[in-house]
C-alpha cells in the first residue's frame, strides 16, 4: 500500500467522525438534552419522561449517528423505528392511555360530576392559544396542535399533532411533557393568585361512596357517549375506557397489573426517547419551535387560571362550597396537579385533605383535553 493510499484511507476515516462533521449549534441542543437530564435526576421532576426525552435530545446531536435517518436499503434507523410505529402510527399514546386507564379510580368523578364543569373551564388556555396562535402566522391546523398543549397532556398533544401538524411533533410533545413536570413550579402561585385566605381554607364534604356496579358500568357508558360524540379521539379515550373496566371488573387482574405496569414502562421509554429524538438542532433551532416553547407555559397558566375561576364562578351557586385550590387540578397532568392541590391546601390547614376531591376535576380535564383534540379534528381534518 502506497503512501497515497494510506492517506487517503485515513482521510477517509477523519470525514465519517463526528469531530470532522462537528457543527457548533449542536452545543445548544447538548444544553438542553443536560438540562432535562438534570431536572429529571437533581429535581426528580418527572424523571420516567424527561430522563428518556433529555437523552435523547443529548444523542441524537451528535453528527453521524445512525439514530433517526435511513439505511442505504431505505430502512429506518433504530430511533426512526420508534419513532414511525410509535408515534407515527400513534400506538405508544394509545397504550400509555390504556395503561392511565388501568391505574385510574373514577370514585370521585363519579361522586361529584358537577366537576366535570372545573374540567371544562381549565380549557380555557386552549382556545386563547389557538387565537393567539393563529395570529402569530401559524396555520389552523399548527394553532389547533400547539393549543393542545396546556392541557398538559403529553398522550393527546401527540395525538392530535399527528393529525394536523406532524412537522411540530417535536417541539409540541417536548413542551407538552415539560409543563407537565413543572406542574409544582407553574402552578401554585396562580392558586395563590387567583384565591384569598377563606377560600384556601375551605372544608369539603367527604364524598359519598361509589359502588362496585357503579365504577363498572362507568367506563361502557363513558365510552359509548366519547364515540358518539367526538368519535376521533375513540381510539385515546376508548383504551383508557378499557384499562378502566379492566381494574374495575376484577376479573382480569393480570391484564390490568400488565397494562399499568410492565408494558406502561416499555411504552415510556419509547416515547421518551422518540420525542427526544425529533428535536435535532437543524429543526428545533428555529423561530417556530422556540416560539411554541414560549407559548406553551402562557397556555398552560391560561388553564391553571381558567379552572380554579371555574370552581369561584361555581360558589356563587351552591350551597356547599368548593375549595377553589382544586380547580387547578382541571388540566390534564393525572395525578400531579391533584397532589399540588393537596399540597397547597394543607398549607393553610394541615387537617384540609383536597385530594380526593381535586383527583374529580383533574380526570375531568383529562377527559375535557381530549374532547377538545377531538373537535379540532372534526374542524380541520
Amino acid at each position: 500500500m502506497t503512501v497515497n493510499e494510506i492517506l487517503d484511507m485515513l482521510r477517509g476515516i477523519l470525514y465519517t467522525t463526528g469531530v470532522f462533521n462537528f457543527q457548533w449549534n449542536i452545543i445548544i441542543m447538548w444544553i438542553v438534552g443536560a438540562f432535562f437530564i438534570y431536572l429529571a435526576i437533581a429535581k426528580k421532576y418527572e424523571p420516567l419522561l424527561l430522563l428518556p426525552i433529555g437523552f435523547g435530545i443529548f444523542i441524537v446531536n451528535f453528527p453521524l449517528v445512525p439514530l433517526m435517518g435511513f439505511t442505504d436499503e431505505g430502512h429506518g434507523q433504530l430511533l426512526r423505528i420508534f419513532y414511525k410505529y410509535g408515534l407515527e402510527w400513534e400506538v405508544i399514546p394509545c397504550v400509555i392511555f390504556l395503561g392511565l386507564g388501568a391505574m385510574t379510580d373514577f370514585g370521585p368523578l363519579i361522586a361529584n360530576p358537577k366537576m366535570l364543569l372545573i374540567g371544562a373551564g381549565a380549557q380555557l388556555g386552549v382556545f386563547v392559544t389557538f387565537t393567539g396562535t393563529v395570529l402569530a402566522g401559524f396555520t389552523l391546523k399548527e394553532a389547533a396542535s400547539v393549543s393542545i398543549i396546556g392541557g398538559a397532556d403529553g398522550p393527546t398533544t401527540i395525538y392530535l399533532t399527528q393529525h394536523l401538524a406532524p412537522q411540530l411533533l417535536g417541539p409540541n410533545a417536548l413542551a407538552a411533557y415539560s409543563y407537565m413536570a413543572m406542574v409544582p413550579l407553574i402552578q401554585p402561585p396562580i392558586m395563590r393568585l387567583f384565591t384569598n385566605m377563606k377560600e384556601r381554607k375551605i372544608r369539603m364534604r367527604q364524598l359519598r361512596p361509589v359502588s362496585r356496579q357503579e365504577k363498572i358500568l362507568f367506563p361502557m357508558v363513558g365510552a359509548g357517549i366519547i364515540a358518539l360524540l367526538v368519535p376521533a379521539v375513540t381510539p385515546l379515550l376508548g383504551m383508557f375506557m378499557l384499562g378502566n373496566l379492566m381494574k374495575e371488573s376484577g376479573v382480569v387482574g393480570r391484564l390490568s397489573d400488565t397494562a399499568q405496569g410492565s408494558l406502561m414502562n416499555i411504552v415510556t421509554i419509547f416515547l421518551g426517547v422518540s420525542v427526544g429524538a425529533t428535536m435535532h438542532a437543524d429543526k428545533f433551532l428555529s423561530w417556530k419551535p422556540l416560539f411554541i416553547f414560549g407559548l406553551g407555559i402562557i397556555d398552560f397558566i391560561v388553564c391553571t387560571m381558567g379552572g380554579v375561576l371555574t370552581a369561584k364562578v361555581m360558589n356563587l351557586f351552591l350551597k356547599e362550597k368548593i375549595n377553589p385550590l382544586i380547580g387547578s387540578a382541571g388540566v390534564s397532568a393525572v395525578p400531579m396537579a391533584a397532589r399540588v392541590s393537596q399540597m397547597q391546601g394543607m398549607k393553610y390547614d394541615k387537617t384540609n385533605h383536597l385530594l380526593m376531591h381535586a383527583m374529580a376535576p383533574n380526570l375531568a380535564g383529562l377527559i375535557g383535553s381530549a374532547a377538545a383534540a377531538g373537535m379540532f379534528i372534526a374542524m380541520f381534518n
